[in-house]
């Protein structure tokens, strides 16, 4: 494996797997990887010849009192994962390679519309972040396809729309979540959980079970949702938000009849998110 932090060397190197007409495999990541992020590696290997990861924790995507400065950097461990897991390139870049005139100075990428709301409403500026990153390292390593986790569900959302838009000869690929055996999503900031705080965690999956059961049994959606906050609430979560939307986060309405439960909440340090598809036999909006 090649791990590579200049521009030009990474484009160099690109440069000669794609005149030997090879397929190319984006897998971008923050790093601090677990099995969720090595699941994305393994799909994007199926997929193409030459598999490339990166390892960027992009300040641009984190607010004001957001953990940057905390969040995990395990960048041996990391190199080392990948390598065992059959990645050809590594793209480690550093801040000022990427954003050398400061963050300030930077053009950035908006992406309308699926942006909104959720993640978006309580973290302001994030998928601007996230969109221009995405957009950065689709130019610099221009992939036949990128593999995103379904966890990020408005991540993957937002990065659909900013390839259709954008015209990015990219396929986008969602990989299913990868969960713990007690059924929580695999994240890496399930780290910030202390002992008690970890056995609370998989109830927020266990919450959204017993919600799709109730929604796919033809309850009120926002007696359902309502009932779904209060049980978080006294697990000992902080909900963010907890929502059912279309399958491309619009509204549900009488007509739906494939959902998607999306939820986010605080635990302690970690800021958890999951979602779960649902089949509704009739909907009405969920207010």
């Amino acid at each position: 494996m090649r791990t590579l932090r200049d521009i030009q060397a990474l484009r160099d190197a690109l440069g000669e797997y794609r005149r030997r007409g090879q397929r190319i495999a984006l897998v971008p990541t923050m790093g601090n990887l677990h099995a969720g992020h090595l699941t994305l590696v393994e799909s994007a290997r199926r997929n193409a010849d030459v598999v490339v990861a990166s390892l960027f924790v992009n300040p641009m995507q984190f607010g004001p009192g957001e953990d940057l400065d905390a969040y995990p950097r395990t960048f041996a461990e990391d190199q080392q994962q990948l390598e065992t897991n059959d990645c050809d390139v590594l793209f480690a870049p550093t801040t000022a390679t990427l954003y050398p005139f400061g963050l300030e100075q930077q053009s950035r990428v908006h992406v309308p519309g699926v942006s909104e709301g959720l993640c978006g409403g309580t973290r302001p500026g994030h998928f601007d972040g996230v969109a221009t990153v995405v957009t950065m390292l689709f130019n610099l390593v221009q992939p036949d396809s990128a593999f995103f986790g379904e966890k990020d569900y408005q991540q993957l959302a937002v990065i659909r729309k900013l390839v259709r838009d954008l015209h990015m000869p990219v396929e986008i690929v969602g990989v299913p979540i990868v969960r713990a055996e007690d059924g929580l999503a695999l994240s890496s900031r399930n780290g910030y959980l202390d002992a008690s705080q970890r056995a609370i965690a998989p109830q927020l999956h266990r919450t959204l079970q017993r919600l799709r059961q109730d929604l796919e049994a033809g309850k009120p959606a926002s007696a359902v949702l309502q009932q779904g906050r209060e049980a978080l609430h006294d697990a000992g979560f902080v909900p963010d938000y907890l929502e059912l939307r279309d399958p491309l986060l619009g509204p549900v309405t009488p007509a739906t009849r494939n959902a998607v439960l999306l939820v986010a909440a605080q635990l302690g340090p970690a800021r958890l998110i999951d979602n779960l598809g649902v089949c509704l036999p009739s909907a009405a909006p969920a207010g």
